[in-house]
């Protein structure tokens, strides 16, 4: 058994992509072995992203039921992962985000007394119902982890008025981006090619917070802009929650120029929001990721984890009320100057080199390698 076992818990879409250039990362080093364990909280998205990714789970849980409860994804989870946790005995255990897979290995990580890694920590909208359950994931997370690998200034900032000592916090950057640089370099097509003279528009939607009326405003909102804007067409890969998918195929199914489409792979995906004039979404990640692309993105929220992105002016939030969302992205759509300034190209998430640092630090820290200062001379965050 290698003692300096690093276990890297993925369950979703987003965490698979997150965590893949820190799996690679960690293969890379000569004092750590990642082992992977996988939820499976979304097992289909999952799956495809390791595939990209060439990565191979070391455990599957295979969790994913239909319309499973907060509470029995919570439960099962914390059983087994404790089980494997147990097995494998790790050094320390590296979590992502905000999901109830981090959540509950980090609980059981504490349970073991195996110190916690939070790959992107520090981002909060101090609103503990918004995101739900979100905010709260991160804020157990944030109390119960040794390592605090900051995407950001900022986010940083958030972690030490909580008082998390400061010596435990880290400006790493996002992994997004490492796995966007790497993901660029594949081929992939777009399901709706763009003809000239036409704009493309990409909405994603998946929050619980949506559900509902508010989704049922932001389809009115793009029924709106269609009408108003004959050259505009929409692309939307559809999130299979029948709590999704229902309302979104009964009012956008039947409009000509509306594709509906399965969720797409993560190279489709990029592909599709380089296509795109403009993006539409509450994805924390798309947050990130399209602005790195010179996208604008408007958010489908009241409030976001991620404010660089709007403070640095290339994401603005506008809800999910239709008069709001129609307002900014018409203007987006007919006004080159006011898109022009939001398509820079620029994001405050990072350099590419977040991986590298996160290794470098838990190789300090657990077998006693010098630490480069030089790893994090690169990386100044654009928030500051």
């Amino acid at each position: 058994m290698n003692v300096n076992r690093v276990a890297v818990v993925v369950g979703t879409r987003p965490e698979a992509i997150k965590m893949a250039p820190l799996v690679h990362a960690l293969r890379h080093s000569s004092h750590l072995e990642p082992v992977v364990i996988a939820t499976a909280q979304h097992r289909e998205m999952l799956d495809q992203v390791l595939e990209i990714f060439d990565i191979k789970s070391d455990y599957d849980l295979d969790l994913m039921r239909p319309n499973q409860s907060l509470a029995s994804l919570t439960s099962r989870l914390i059983t087994s992962l404790d089980e494997v946790v147990r097995e494998i005995a790790p050094r320390a255990m590296l979590v992502q985000g905000d999901t109830t897979s981090v959540l509950a290995a980090s609980l059981v990580s504490f349970y073991n007394n195996v110190p916690v890694g939070h790959v992107e920590a520090g981002l909060r909208t101090n609103d503990m119902r918004n995101p739900f359950p979100e905010e709260m994931n991160r804020v157990v997370t944030g109390r119960l982890a040794r390592w605090h690998f900051a995407p950001t200034l900022s986010a940083a900032q958030n972690l030490l008025k909580e008082h998390v000592p400061a010596d435990t916090v880290f400006v790493t950057g996002n992994t997004v981006i490492d796995a966007l640089f790497e993901a660029r370099e594949h081929a992939a097509k777009v399901p709706r090619q763009v003809a000239a003279g036409r704009k493309l528009m990409l909405v994603t939607t998946h929050r619980r917070e949506n559900f509902g009326e508010p989704l049922k405003r932001v389809c009115g909102a793009i029924l709106e802009l269609l009408e108003r804007d004959e050259t505009l067409d929409v692309l939307f890969p559809v999130h299979p929650n029948p709590n999704v998918s229902a309302i979104v195929r009964e009012m956008l199914g039947g409009h000509p120029r509306v594709e509906l489409c399965a969720p797409l792979d993560y190279l489709s995906f990029i592909a599709a929001m380089e296509a795109a004039h403009i993006v539409l979404s509450d994805s924390g990640g798309v947050q990130e990721e399209a602005p790195a692309l010179g996208k604008p993105v408007l958010v489908l929220r009241d409030e976001t984890e991620r404010p660089e992105a709007v403070s640095f002016g290339v994401a603005a939030l506008v809800g999910t009320e239709a008069s709001s969302i129609v307002s900014k992205a018409q203007r987006l759509l007919t006004d080159p100057a006011a898109y022009s300034e939001m398509a820079r190209g620029a994001s405050p998430y990072g350099d590419g080199l977040a991986s590298r640092r996160i290794v470098a630090l838990l190789e300090h820290t657990l077998c006693g390698v010098e630490l480069n200062v030089e790893e994090f001379s690169g990386f100044a965050s654009n928030d500051q």
